[in-house]
């Protein structure tokens, strides 16, 4: 069946589609009460952005979702936004949208699938099982018309599988490849089991960072689920204004979004905290999924020596290798993060781009950029914490 046979919707609110409907596209893994393999793709998760003001008028992400019917049945779904900006999306064009924009084009508005200020890999063309074929094909040809027929510079679809990205370039979008860095549980049994993983020295760097870390006058804790209390939601705000303010100006969400995510999606957090005297000094929210670990916010109040690292990354591999999940995706940048078990991967992106001449020259620059960053990420894993394996000839 073709994607002509299909009926696309655009909806400006998450409201206006039944959460059931919307999850049996975005994780149709959950429907026996398990836990969805990507948090952030949920109808819980993107109503929270919606319902805080988070997204919507006056912050440059406003909500245009598609939905994909046949027959009356929703077969797929996509979290779309109208941006008029490029803030908060982690794979950056703002030298696209200058380049076009000197040259006396209008970049803004524009498209774009995506979770907002989340930089994890998940599905970006969601689909019911079994319509994936006919489902994509439909809201890659509702969302470049979409755009066309408004007139707009731009589609992008950013932090997709390789999966789609490798489909989405078969229909002619451009594909980027990015980076970012994972830890990736091999079957560890501990933390020390993954310590014995690496170099001598790295082991040791390692371990009295978490010693310094551990030794700030308190005490770390994860809450999760029913643990997590109004009032841990009220210490993580402070840090994350505070982190806020430094990296971006503003922060991105609302205070009303973590009264939300408490109350909805308690389940799909855990908060690491570090506590002094009973008082949180510090903390980083992690979102969980049914295989990887998402590390997500980090913020403090008062600085002490290697508690990100500690907070961050180690207590992120402590409770992926509890919890048995496979890997900890550490969020957007840092370098930093290699030496600590998290090695480079590729991340991915697609565009579509109105202008011929624009595309020409966007076309030319993702490919060298692809050949730079393939090179980067063999070069940094080669000088990773890990131990070689050296092969003796007999």
């Amino acid at each position: 069946m073709s994607a002509e046979q299909v009926e696309i919707e655009v909806l400006s609110a998450l409201s206006q589609i039944a959460a059931a409907e919307w999850d049996a596209c975005a994780c149709p893994e959950a429907a026996e009460s398990g836990r969805p393999e990507d948090p952030f793709t949920t109808h819980r998760f993107l109503s929270a952005l919606e319902d805080s003001a988070s997204v919507g008028p006056g912050t440059g992400w406003q909500p245009r979702h598609l939905v994909a019917r046949r027959a009356g049945e929703v077969i797929a779904v996509a979290p779309l936004y109208a941006k008029s900006h490029s803030q908060g999306e982690y794979i950056f064009d703002h030298n696209w949208a200058h380049a076009y924009e000197r040259a006396g084009g209008r970049y803004y508005p524009k498209l774009q699938i995506a979770v907002p200020f989340t930089p994890a890999t998940g599905r970006r063309f969601l689909t019911r099982p079994g319509a994936e074929t006919v489902g994509k094909a439909a809201l890659v040809q509702g969302a470049v018309q979409l755009a066309a027929e408004n007139g707009l510079s731009s589609l992008h679809v950013t932090f997709c599988t390789a999966d789609e990205a490798k489909a989405g370039a078969a229909m002619g979008l451009l594909h980027r490849v990015t980076q970012q860095f994972h830890w990736e549980n091999q079957g560890y049994t501990d933390f020390d089991a993954f310590l014995a993983s690496l170099s001598s020295r790295k082991r040791k760097n390692i371990r009295k960072e978490r010693a310094t870390a551990q030794d700030f006058g308190g005490s770390i804790r994860h809450y999760t689920g029913d643990g997590l209390r109004p009032e841990h939601c009220d210490a993580f705000w402070r840090f994350y204004q505070d982190t806020g303010m430094r990296k971006w100006g503003t922060p991105y969400l609302t205070r009303a979004f973590f009264d939300r995510a408490q109350e909805t999606l308690r389940d799909d957090m855990v908060l690491v905290l570090a506590e002094r005297d009973g008082q949180p000094v510090a903390g980083a929210l992690n979102f969980i999924g049914r295989s990887r670990l998402y590390g997500r916010y980090w913020g403090c109040i008062e600085d002490h020596a290697c508690l990100h690292f500690e907070l961050c990354y180690y207590q992120a591999i402590d409770f992926a290798i509890a919890r048995g999940l496979d890997t900890v995706e550490a969020g957007a940048q840092g370098a930093h993060k290699l030496a600590r078990g998290y090695l480079p991967v590729q991340t991915h992106s697609l565009h579509w781009i109105a202008d011929p001449g624009l595309r020409g020259a966007i076309e030319q620059y993702l490919r060298a950029e692809r050949g730079a960053v393939e090179e980067e990420i063999e070069v940094m894993t080669e000088y990773g914490p890990f131990r070689k394996t050296v092969t003796e000839e007999t």
